[in-house]
């Protein structure tokens, strides 16, 4: 279905006209309301109401160039006009099978007389429930290359709203959250992971709650070609101001573009209650449709893999214990095994076996290619070739072997962050690829980026990121990039980009002081708000001392063993780990079935409960089955949590199996005790789930063969 209807309203007449007007213009659409106006002194503003409530007052718009004539004023408005657009389309994957796009767009036509009238469009987009809006800089003359040295987009909120924030590091997100009020933002106590943010320096996506009732989420959409937006905070009067992450020059500068150019959509979800911003689709719709021809290659998937053995000290990446090797010239046969070396045939094998024992299609295999014994934090270029493994990797026997079970080996390439290496060797390594049946992989971009200077955030690694996107569609790979940018909802765009990690993900239970109880009620109202997030759950063995008591003393994943498992349904993926050993889901099968058994692809998705930083309950329906799945989830306080069964099929019986917390399961005391009940429900039954401290459940309903 598409429905536009276009409106045009082009002051004075012709689109080139000289006169200006100060009237404001808006768009609206169900209770959000956008005005745009120019202020006395000709600088762009825009404001955001939901119904008679304030979302954004008054904010300064513009772009300053680095010829210091930027378009932040003074302007003319000479134009605008407004279109609606109420269409539906269908995602390759994802949450829902059908999403409505319905929105009313309001462009205005902006001149700089100042600047021999250089012309700047600004597009808003007006949803039922937010604003995205763009800059857009027509083909003209006299202005063809430019560079973009700040952006004067501001959001300037009416009060002190609660926020749930992470510092500004331009290199990375894996930061625990904090809740405060605006008004408390400060990084200066938060040791850094890459870089130390300033105090007031917020990453998005942002989460506020204001006083009177509304959940606001900043962040931005389709993030191509032009570096992430971060937020500086003025405490004092809570206004929001964008920071772009800088180039390698030193000069300050952004973002190098030519016209006709736009910049990403700056987002602003809005809703009354917290399930709506969850289920909002705003940021995928504002980016493009896919533009891979065929698709029916890609396929949502779990897997299992070699990787948590080496986080709880199991198992190393690296094949010899030594340092100071170069990647040309080092004979690697000649080195001497370490004996603990994870990715071994024999090792990589066990893992196909279980995969394909519970019918699970991936193994992912990090460690199995040359160069781990000094890959990291060394300014080194040429540390992997991607293509040469390790003596005790038998790739060609892998291939036959895998094949023969019906799994798939999914790909690592670590770039220990010199991505210019990466960029030379990617063809090859593709083909590499593709030549030994591997049609996923997993990248990575741990330290400090080469070329030096550039950040993860940068608009230098943001080419990157998309480029890789482009060469792994071209080749029938999908991808799933760790330690890059957040997402912006490019996985519409490039369906092969299957997931990211962006965020502190269940690794740092292994190697730091850990994820609080309330990490996974935060993470789906930020980081998942831009798109599907490989968070790594379904750890079982909770206590690690188990694996390496010298080394793993004191440490657990901060959850029980039932949250592990509704974290499948809550955090939502089309590429789900089961991330813990074969031995540990081996002493747990029974548990282990709610793995086995939920889907990564869904026809729907409904929030049933959600209040960020404490408790999230969502189901979703699996892709082409009369099958729901329910995840529950709790902070450190236990919880007890109704749910009705309306979303069932009227008429129609199912086997609820229900996961629960066991008697007195605690995430700190007692994390391990789980119970598992079933139950026959239909459409108006209701149940009652207790969620123990740091806890969750997990439900799978079945129909009931009549």
């Amino acid at each position: 279905m598409r429905t536009i209807l276009l409106a045009a309203a082009l002051v004075m007449g012709e689109f080139g006209a000289s006169a200006q007007t100060t009237a404001p213009v808006h768009a609206r659409l169900d209770k959000v309301d956008l005005t745009f106006a120019l202020g006395p002194d000709g600088h762009p503003t825009y404001a955001v109401a939901y119904g008679a409530k304030t979302v954004v007052e008054p904010s300064r718009l513009g772009l300053a160039f680095a010829d210091g004539r930027g378009f932040d004023g003074p302007l003319v408005l000479v134009g605008s006009e407004t279109q609606d657009v109420d269409e539906s389309w269908q995602p390759v994957w994802g949450e829902v099978k059908t999403i409505r796009n319905h929105y009313q767009q309001l462009t205005v036509h902006l001149r700089q007389p100042a600047a021999n009238g250089r012309r700047l469009d600004v597009v808003f987009r007006v949803f039922a429930d937010g604003v995205g809006f763009r800059y857009e800089v027509p083909a003209q003359p006299g202005l063809a290359y430019f560079t973009v040295q700040d952006e004067h987009t501001e959001f300037n909120l009416p009060a002190n709203h609660k926020a749930f924030w992470i510092p500004g590091d331009y290199d990375s997100n894996e930061y625990a959250y904090t809740t405060s009020r605006v008004s408390e933002v400060n990084t200066t106590p938060i040791a850094a992971i890459q870089q130390k943010a300033p105090a007031t320096r917020v990453q998005t996506p942002l989460m506020l709650k204001s006083d009177d009732g509304l959940y606001i989420n900043l962040h931005e959409a389709a993030l191509v070609n032009y570096p992430a937006m971060f937020l500086n905070v003025n405490t004092h009067t809570f206004c929001l101001t964008s920071q772009l992450v800088p180039d390698a020059t030193g000069t300050g500068a952004k973002a190098y573009l030519q016209a006709p150019e736009h910049t990403p959509w700056r987002t602003i979800v809005v809703a009354d209650n917290a399930p709506a911003v969850l289920a909002s689709k705003l940021i995928l719709n504002l980016n493009e449709p896919s533009k891979l021809p065929d698709t029916g290659w890609i396929h949502p998937q779990k897997f299992v893999g070699v990787w948590w053995e080496m986080h709880v000290n199991r198992a190393s990446w690296n094949y010899a214990d030594t340092s100071n090797l170069k990647l040309a010239g080092t004979n690697w046969n000649a080195l001497k095994n370490n004996g603990h070396h994870g990715a071994n045939t024999a090792n990589v094998k066990r893992y196909i076996d279980f995969a394909a024992a519970h019918h699970i299609p991936g193994v992912l295999v990090e460690g199995w290619n040359v160069g781990w014994e000094d890959w990291a934090n060394n300014w080194k270029e040429e540390v992997f070739d991607f293509v040469t493994p390790y003596p005790d990797f038998d790739v060609d026997e892998l291939q036959r072997y895998a094949a023969g079970k019906g799994v798939k080996v999914i790909m690592h390439h670590e770039t220990s962050a010199s991505v210019t290496n990466y960029e030379r060797r990617q063809d090859a390594a593709y083909r590499f690829m593709r030549d030994h049946g591997y049609d996923a992989v997993k990248t990575g971009y741990v330290g400090r980026i080469i070329p030096r200077g550039e950040h993860h955030d940068g608009q230098w690694m943001v080419n990157h990121y998309v480029h890789t996107a482009q060469l792994t569609a071209a080749s029938h790979i999908m991808v799933d990039m760790h330690e890059a940018v957040r997402p912006t909802g490019l996985h519409r765009t490039y369906p092969n980009w299957l997931a990211n990690e962006a965020a502190r993900g269940n690794e740092f239970n292994a190697w730091s002081s850990g994820n609080p109880p309330e990490h996974e009620t935060i993470l789906p109202f930020t980081r998942l708000m831009g798109g599907p997030m490989d968070y790594t759950p379904g750890i079982f063995q909770i206590k690690l001392d188990d694996w390496n008591p010298a080394r793993n003393q004191g440490k657990q994943v901060h959850t029980t063993l039932a949250k592990q498992l509704a974290l499948y349904v809550t955090m939502y993926s089309p590429l789900q780990m089961a991330a813990d050993l074969p031995e540990a889901y081996n002493q747990h099968l029974d548990a282990f079935q709610f793995i086995e058994d939920v889907p990564v692809d869904w026809d729907d998705t409904r929030i049933l409960a959600a209040e960020p930083g404490d408790y999230l309950t969502t189901v979703r329906k699996a892709k082409g089955k009369d099958e729901w799945y329910l995840g529950s989830i709790t902070d450190e306080n236990s919880r007890q949590q109704p749910v009705s069964l309306n979303f069932l099929t009227p008429g129609q019986r199912y086997e609820a199996t229900i996961y629960a917390d066991g008697k007195g399961a605690d995430w700190l005391k007692n994390p391990m005790a789980y119970r598992i009940t079933r139950q026959v429900v239909d459409s108006r039954s209701s149940l009652t789930l207790q969620l123990a401290p740091g806890g969750g459940a997990a439900v799978s309903f079945k129909p009931v063969i009549k």
